[in-house]
């Protein structure tokens, strides 16, 4: 297995209610180190281009509300296959699917405020790290 950075969002429904310590400590446990954080607000600019991806879809709207309504943790994850570990980590987008100890099992409100983010492939990761962190802001 190859060494990855991988990117982690942790969203406004468990900033609001100081999960980030409790979310980090499942990631560390899973073996993924925190390699870049910080704490940010983002405007609905910029929550608008990062998930522009989505922008035809349906909920593309709501989502940028949501993710510009309170501050985000954003991180940079690594670890042996992080991209996969971490979205096991995360569990199912929807939290009555996702498995039992899975941050969205335990702490996500609904699939819209569903507690994580993270990427889901090494080119989006590459793209979405850049989007938050310069190389200089990743240290190992």
């Amino acid at each position: 297995m190859a060494i990855e950075r991988t990117l982690s969002i942790i969203k406004p429904d468990a900033t609001r209610r100081n999960l980030t310590g409790a979310i980090n400590a499942k990631f560390e446990a899973a073996g993924l180190r925190i390699v870049a954080q910080k704490r940010i607000h983002l405007s609905p600019a910029q929550a608008g281009k990062f998930y522009e991806v989505h922008k035809a879809r349906p909920f593309y709207g709501e989502l940028v509300e949501f993710m510009s309504s309170e501050p985000v943790v954003v991180q940079v994850l690594e670890g042996e296959d992080a991209i996969a570990k971490n979205r096991e980590v995360m569990g199912a987008t929807n939290p009555e699917q996702a498995a039992e100890g899975t941050v969205r099992k335990e702490f996500a409100l609904s699939i819209g405020e569903n507690s994580v983010h993270g990427s889901d492939a090494p080119e989006t990761a590459a793209v979405e790290i850049a989007y938050f962190f310069s190389g200089l802001e990743l240290v190992g």
